[in-house]
């Protein structure tokens, strides 16, 4: 990616610079102010050697020292020498200003700049976080961030405080002598030419580092996930190995960077000090033909000393310019992905939901070229309990998340209260409905803030009683710490029957109108089962409820089950009429049974 495609990224850095205006001006009178003081740092020594030691006369703009300088030159070496306590002090002053401000800033920028991209990955489609590393992201919205802070809040100011600074000593170098000048200037091209150089090179190294970090952040975050796995199959030497191989990849390239950085610094030093010494040795042979003074030849040494500290430091600058550019466009590259339309907000209100719900000759597939449904047609009425049975892969899971807009058919309409759910607001639609996903997920959080996460204002009597309708109340009072029990990630020490009871009762405190449950009982008791259907029966009364069966436990409670079979309804009915008809559902339903009878 080219820097002139950063565009997203531009305009996130030009609206935070604007709106940091001020701070930055204050930051750049700092920077304005060290410089001045650095370039009066040499003038006191100048003084004192040439006006001073040497009785030099001295110039108009110092005439009120020139009797004392006559009369007490002890007293008029310690009045000039203390000039040089008070420069420092201003140096130190102007320096913590700039310093102060554009961290300040730089920090804003960081902040800032997460929330963006912490904001748009939530808009972004579930196909694009399925695709992505979670580790990689996360190495992007805080690592390569931070690499920004320093760059474009305070690296701008330093860029613009070193060529002030350069300047200025440039106009006074030439003012003293402009031959001298000429010779200590001329090794400038060599180090515009070497800090290009270093820039250019460094930038490619630096964007593979970035890629390598990425990688190893990612693999880290995978194994921590599935580290039951690992152990499970005795993995734990192989993915040590991966991760060697992975990690040796990222040092490879770390180490590249620091020698392409180690090499700029010397080749600007040794630049550097060829400046100085054709200046020293020159300037020398003018003081010894008396056409300028030892003090002209100090305030030149100095400033050429203090010259080449920025251009030193513009070496450096090039170098985390670098890694700042690899940065930004790993972060454009998240930015410049197009939110997902089925997650935006901003259309109509959904209201009060009825719960009619009609999917209209959907086809979708996760890969378009291989589509799940198939002009699928199905109508679900108000208040009515359905549940969606068929084969592994037959699209059961699908239907729940079209119906929950993670995702936009690729032909055909889903509808909600006769409305296209495409034409109403995202996350308002969500809110009203209640879901159980396949995946029992659960916050490191307390007990009572899962189950309260769709409803955050919710009493807790009211959370009491979700989880008892979920049969979890139990459980939870046996717990350390009740309800106020802080889970691990993942909610790890549960089982699954517990975790999918508390999932469970997160969708029923909502007491929503259309509710959604993709295999809710999948890992609890039978007898328990029973008891949640009770209650999902009597709390789901006249509102529609619609239920991902991969078990046939408890289908007689149903008003209707939806068969699926190639990506289509294959049949529909009661749990007596379809057994009667000996078709789809019965094949499934005698093949499960058989399977439990032959589990031990």
């Amino acid at each position: 990616m080219k820097p002139a495609e950063l565009t997203r990224f531009r305009a996130l850095l030009s609206a935070h610079l604007r709106a940091n205006s001020g701070p930055l001006a204050l930051a750049a009178a700092g920077m304005a102010g060290y410089a001045a003081a650095e370039l009066f740092a040499p003038w006191p020594l100048k003084i004192i050697i040439d006006h001073v030691l040497l009785a030099k006369p001295v110039p108009p703009a110092l005439g009120p020292l020139a009797p004392l300088i006559a009369r007490q030159p002890e007293l008029a070496i310690g009045i000039v020498a203390s000039a040089i306590l008070v420069i420092a002090l201003m140096k130190g002053m102007f320096s913590y200003l700039q310093v102060f401000v554009t961290s300040r800033v730089g920090y804003q920028m960081v902040h800032e700049l997460r929330r963006e991209l912490f904001a748009h990955l939530q808009r972004l489609s579930l196909s694009f976080h399925n695709r992505s590393r979670a580790g990689e992201l996360l190495t992007k919205v805080t690592s390569d961030t931070n690499v920004l802070k320093d760059v474009f809040a305070g690296g701008l100011l330093e860029l613009l405080g070193h060529a002030l600074t350069l300047g200025s000593m440039c106009v006074v170098l030439f003012l003293l002598n402009g031959q001298l000048a000429l010779v200590a200037l001329v090794t400038l091209p060599l180090l515009g030419l070497t800090i290009f150089s270093i820039y250019r090179r460094g930038k490619s190294s630096a964007r593979r580092q970035r890629e390598r970090e990425g990688e190893v952040a990612a693999h880290i975050g995978e194994v921590l996930h599935l580290t039951p796995l690992v152990r499970a199959f005795a993995r734990e030497s192989a993915e040590k190995e991966r991760f060697d191989r992975e990690s040796s990849r990222t040092l490879h390239e770390s180490v590249r960077t620091a020698r392409v950085e180690a090499a700029a610094g010397r080749a600007v030093e040794l630049i550097n000090a060829a400046g100085v010494w054709a200046a020293v040795m020159i300037g020398g042979l003018l003081a010894l033909r008396r056409e300028i003074s030892p003090g002209d030849l100090l305030v030149f040494s100095a400033y050429l000393t203090s010259m080449y500290k920025p251009l030193r430091n513009l070496a450096k600058l090039s170098t985390q310019f670098s890694k700042a550019m690899a940065s930004a466009e790993r972060i454009e590259q998240i930015l410049s992905t197009e939110a997902d339309s089925a997650n935006q907000s901003g259309g109509a209100d959904p209201g009060e939901l009825r719960g009619e719900i009609e999917f209209e000759r959907v086809t979708f597939g996760y890969d378009p070229s291989k589509p799940v449904l198939r002009d699928l047609a199905l109508r679900i009425r108000e208040g009515e309990h359905v549940a969606i049975v068929g084969a592994s892969g037959a699209g059961k899971s699908t239907i729940a998340s079209l119906l929950m807009r993670f995702y936009q058919p690729q032909s055909g309409t889903v509808r909600v209260d006769g409305r296209d759910i495409r034409e109403l607001d995202g996350e308002a639609y969500r809110s009203r409905i209640g879901v159980v996903l396949q995946d029992s997920l659960l916050f490191g959080a307390s007990v009572a803030e899962n189950i309260a996460y769709g409803k955050p204002d919710a009493a807790p009597g009211e959370i009491e009683q979700a989880a008892r309708l979920a049969a979890a109340h139990e459980f939870i009072t046996a717990l350390p710490d009740g309800y106020d029990t802080v889970l691990s990630e993942r909610a790890s020490t549960l089982s699954g029957g517990q975790r999918q009871r508390l999932c469970l009762a997160r969708a029923l405190l909502k007491r929503p109108a259309l509710l959604i449950l993709d295999e809710p009982t999948a890992a609890i008791d039978a007898e328990s089962t029973a008891l949640i259907h009770d209650a999902i029966a009597e709390l789901q009364r006249g509102k529609t409820t619609l239920v991902i069966a991969h078990h046939f436990r408890e289908m007689d409670r149903f008003d209707r089950i939806v068969v699926l079979g190639d990506g289509a309804v294959a049949e529909q009915g009661t749990h007596s009429q379809l057994l009667a008809r000996k078709g789809v559902y019965w094949e499934l339903y005698h093949l499960q049974q058989l399977a439990e009878e032959v589990t031990p």
